[in-house]
């Protein structure tokens, strides 16, 4: 029978952190959802799903100590677009820090895929730092690094296109990149941490398929019932809006996430790992059509 864990979770308002909070609430889990933002529309419902809500911000460490005080396990992640590049830094290793201070017994850390490997991309960087620091607490930590989110497609930046037909990104339409669903993302931190001593000092970069831009066009025409036409955007214009995401489009198309997607299903069988099209089969289109609402 699987140990019930008191887990911590940061970022449990935002979309990644709310499919971790999620997912070890439906495992039976006690799950102390971190936000500043208790009174959100988010907290309330993580509040109604079983968790407890408690405030606090990551630059904080007092607050995060306090938080983390009965804890077994805690799941932390940054955000670079919300916080900046070297905030996300700073915030990481201050909560890290106070994970170690409040005496948690396993840390879970949410990177990136292939941030240890040197690719020069500004926000995999941050997150490496934050990484090479959990590391060296001498604390029993797990590293878990997704690739890119299927639910970039249906991302604010991205609606607008799709719901011209358009399914636009900056990479080749036959270059295949690697993708995660943010549900297998919450399900493998819970994995995580009913393991435990299992995958304490590990790092996994994470992923449930992959495919080219052509490929998920096809699979989204089908999905949303419309034609999908993929269209690559120039690297000039990605980079007109942000150096950092340039050069990381520029890698994907260069190098790319190599996360072994058959090694996953097979080692960690308690996770669903959605494929693209089971991703896309499962979503509700018409409900975006009718309107975004906000993650």
């Amino acid at each position: 029978m699987t140990t019930k864990r008191n887990v911590l979770v940061t970022g449990a308002t935002g979309q990644q952190g709310g499919a971790v909070a999620r997912a070890l609430l439906s495992r039976g889990h006690r799950v102390k959802a971190l936000t500043r933002r208790p009174e959100s529309d988010a907290a309330r419902r993580l509040a109604s799903a079983g968790a407890n809500v408690v405030a606090g911000d990551l630059g904080d460490a007092a607050s995060v100590v306090q938080a983390a005080s009965g804890v077994d396990t805690m799941f932390l992640m940054g955000n670079s677009y919300e916080a900046g590049i070297d905030e996300e830094t700073r915030q990481g290793i201050i909560a890290a820090d106070a994970a170690k201070a409040a005496g948690v017994g396993h840390l879970i850390y949410s990177s990136v895929a292939d941030a240890d490997k040197q690719t020069g991309i500004p926000h995999f960087e941050s997150k490496y730092r934050v990484e090479k620091h959990v590391a060296a607490l001498g604390i029993p930590y797990t590293i878990s690094a997704p690739v890119a989110f299927m639910e970039n497609i249906v991302a604010p930046w991205s609606v607008g296109a799709l719901s011209q037909g358009t399914y636009a990104f900056a990479m080749p339409p036959r270059r295949v990149l690697q993708l995660v669903a943010v549900a297998d993302i919450g399900a493998f931190a819970a994995a995580l941490a009913e393991r435990r001593e299992q995958v304490f000092g590990k790092r996994f970069d994470i992923a449930g398929d992959e495919l080219s831009g052509e490929e998920q066009a096809q699979i989204l025409s089908q999905a949303i019932g419309r034609p999908i036409a993929y269209q690559e955007i120039p690297i000039a214009m990605a980079r007109q809006q942000s150096e950092d995401t340039a050069l990381m489009f520029e890698w994907f198309d260069r190098v790319g996430y190599d996360a072994d997607i058959a090694a996953l299903r097979r080692d960690f069988p308690e996770v669903r790992w959605h494929g693209f099209r089971d991703w896309a089969r499962a979503f509700d289109w018409k409900a975006l059509e009718r309107g975004p609402s906000g993650n």
